[in-house]
Formats: structure tokens, C-alpha cells, sequence
């Protein structure tokens, strides 16, 4: 099919959901990515499916999914004098514990420069040869390669003022912590075309073979939605869950073998805390020894990030069980009353690829 399908595709894809959609009970269906979100949103799809199918925003933006004590931890980098703060703007305006960002960290003082590449941060480094840079790596396994080449070329030009804090978190452990969440419940996956590229197939085969669960990596296209909701209602109706590939155009089955080689020499496994999900093994990298120069954590003396329950943050916040799919958006009782894009409580709400944002845009419970 076309990349851009006319309305009569999208008329019969939209009729196949129909038929295909079980008569006798609801399903919940996770799209993981924060992109398709934002794509779901901006296409009205969520209007146009039968009342029985709900779709469910997971834990795939991310900003959405750094937890408060690793906001701390960069807010408290930010403090000391001889730090410049690199980072990708949208983490600028995710707030705290007690609500403060960085924006108003740099409000305050505090010198933190957004950057659109981990180049502009190696630099920045290269400018201010007095200063420590500081590149707040978040993201998944997409942009983990190119935050590793960064540490790689810093190690090969000697670059010393430059390290990385890393947020990075992994796709496949926090869907089987979902799945191990009594609280959720899914009956299929739409899962990210973009991670996918990176990491191919292999890492979901687990969904089917160990939770009977059916999952289609999907293309953010509407057309491509709607063919990935076909193939996994085909798959549910059939009672046979495996994992395929709707977006062939943009993911290999080995996905790309480099980028993961890249990542692996310079970053871990490690556990990583997530918001709403909590501490999950393995889920997220850290800087290996050998680059150990390069890890912030290292070079400050960072302690493990651990919540602190007597800082907990607005509990009105709702994000947390948006980014499970135990609530929507328009359930958490500060949306769009409180908590807005213009002044955002929680992460969802901020990012450009969260679900409160998308919601708020994009139907008829925000202001958009």
C-alpha cells in the first residue's frame, strides 16, 4: 500500500476493524509509542472505531517515563556552578517532586542549553573547556546509539569536560512489567515502529510465547494504524497472538545489528526506575567502565536514585496510570483544569508525544 492511502482505503481498512471486532466483548489495545499517540490523536481514529475497542497509551514517550528521582538528580546537577546542562527541549519543562524544572532552574541561574543533536552538546563541550557538560541522555533504544557515539568520539578527541547522564530506557522489560501488572489489562499491542528499527522482532517474541498476547509493529501513517489494528484483531479472533510487521518499509526483521553493536560497547543493562511502573530490572543502560570518564554518574558522585516517599509528588497527577493504561487522560482530575500545556503538573501533559497533550489537542475533553 501507498504511503498515503486515499479516503476510500482508509473507508475499507476502518470497515475490516468492524467486522473483524468481537461482538461479545470490549478489548483494550496498547499503542506503546508516544508517536502514534500523537498520530491517533491528530487522525480522530480513536472516534472512528467500534465503542468495543479501546486504545490504550503505554509507556513509550520518553519523557513521560523519567521518574521524579531522576528529575532530582539532574535538578540537583544543574546546581553547581561548574555545570552547563545539555539537553533535548522537551525535557526543559517536566516538573519535579516539588514542581520546579529546569526552566526554572535556568530561571534561577543555573546554566542549561538546549541542544538538537548529542553533536551540539559535545560543542558546547568543546567551547567552554572550563565548564563540565553535561547531556542528559533520555530515550529509548532509537536514540541510545547516537548518545554512544557521542561518548565514543568524546574518548577519541579527548574531550574530558563532557559526560552523560543517562536516562535510556529499554521497550520489551517495561511491556512485561505491564504484563505482570494484575491492575492491566491489554488483549494486544500496536508496538513502536521507530524502536523496532533499531531492535527488530526477536525482542517481542515473549508477548505470545510466554503471555498469549498478540502485538504488530506499526507504521505511523492512519493507514498504518488501521492495517495494524486488521492484523491484530486477525490474530485475536483466530486465537493465535504472534508478532509481525506491518511497517515493512521501515523495519527489518534483525533490525539494525550496527546501531544495537554501538550501543552495546559503550552502554549496560541495568535496572531504571519508571514513572508509574516503577523499578524494573534490566530496563534501562548505563555507561559501561570502560567509558566510566563519561558517566556523569561517576564523575559527581551521583548516589542510585531511589524515591523518597516523603517528597512524592502531586498525587492528583494521574500520569502514572495514563502511562499503565489503567486510566485516560480525561480521568485524572487535574486535566484541563490544573494541569494544561500552557502549565503542565505532569510529564504527560508536557511532552509533544504525551497522551494528556494529545487528548487536550485532539478531542473533544481539552481545550484544543
Amino acid at each position: 500500500m501507498k504511503q498515503t492511502a486515499n479516503k476510500r482505503q482508509l473507508a475499507k481498512l476502518i470497515q475490516q476493524v468492524e467486522r473483524l471486532a468481537p461482538a461479545d466483548k470490549p478489548l483494550n489495545i496498547m499503542e506503546v509509542c508516544g508517536a502514534h499517540t500523537m498520530a491517533i490523536g491528530k487522525s480522530g481514529l480513536r472516534q472512528l472505531l467500534p465503542d468495543n475497542i479501546r486504545l490504550l497509551s503505554g509507556p513509550g514517550c520518553p519523557v513521560c517515563v523519567i521518574h521524579d528521582c531522576e528529575i532530582e538528580v539532574y535538578l540537583e546537577l544543574a546546581r553547581h556552578r561548574n555545570v552547563i546542562i545539555a539537553t533535548f527541549g522537551d525535557l526543559l519543562r517536566v516538573p519535579g517532586k516539588k514542581g520546579s524544572s529546569l526552566a526554572d532552574a535556568r530561571g534561577q541561574g543555573a546554566k542549561v542549553s538546549v541542544v538538537y543533536s548529542t553533536l551540539d552538546a559535545l560543542k558546547l563541550a568543546k567551547k567552554n573547556p572550563g565548564k563540565e557538560v553535561v547531556f542528559l541522555g533520555a530515550g529509548f533504544e532509537t536514540t541510545a546509539p547516537t548518545v554512544a557515539m557521542s561518548v565514543i568520539q568524546a574518548q577519541e578527541e579527548g574531550i574530558e569536560n563532557f559526560s552523560v547522564y543517562s536516562l535510556h530506557k529499554l521497550v520489551p522489560p517495561a511491556l512485561e512489567a505491564l504484563l505482570l501488572d494484575k491492575e492491566v489489562k491489554i488483549d494486544g499491542f500496536i508496538l513502536p515502529g521507530h524502536v523496532s528499527t533499531i531492535i527488530g522482532v526477536e525482542p517481542y517474541y515473549f508477548l505470545a510465547r510466554e503471555y498469549h498476547k498478540a502485538g504488530v509493529i506499526t507504521g505511523f501513517e492512519t493507514h498504518d494504524i488501521l492495517q495494524g489494528l486488521v492484523m491484530l484483531l486477525e490474530q485475536i479472533r483466530e486465537d493465535n497472538p504472534y508478532v509481525e510487521i506491518q511497517y515493512r518499509r521501515g523495519v527489518l526483521p534483525q533490525g539494525i545489528p550496527l546501531a544495537r553493536q554501538v550501543t552495546a560497547r559503550v552502554f549496560e543493562p541495568a535496572d531504571a526506575w519508571w514513572r508509574g511502573l516503577g523499578l524494573i530490572p534490566k530496563s534501562g543502560l548505563r555507561i559501561r567502565e570502560s567509558f566510566r570518564n563519561y558517566d556523569a554518574n561517576k564523575k559527581f558522585n551521583i548516589p542510585e536514585p531511589y524515591p523518597n516517599e516523603k517528597e512524592e509528588s502531586n498525587k492528583n497527577c494521574a500520569c502514572g496510570d495514563i502511562l499503565k493504561g489503567i486510566k485516560l487522560p480525561q480521568e485524572c482530575r487535574l486535566f484541563g483544569r490544573a494541569c494544561t500545556p500552557l502549565n503542565p503538573v505532569g510529564p504527560c501533559m508536557v511532552s509533544s508525544e504525551g497522551a494528556c497533550a494529545a487528548y487536550y489537542r485532539f478531542t473533544e475533553f481539552g481545550g484544543g
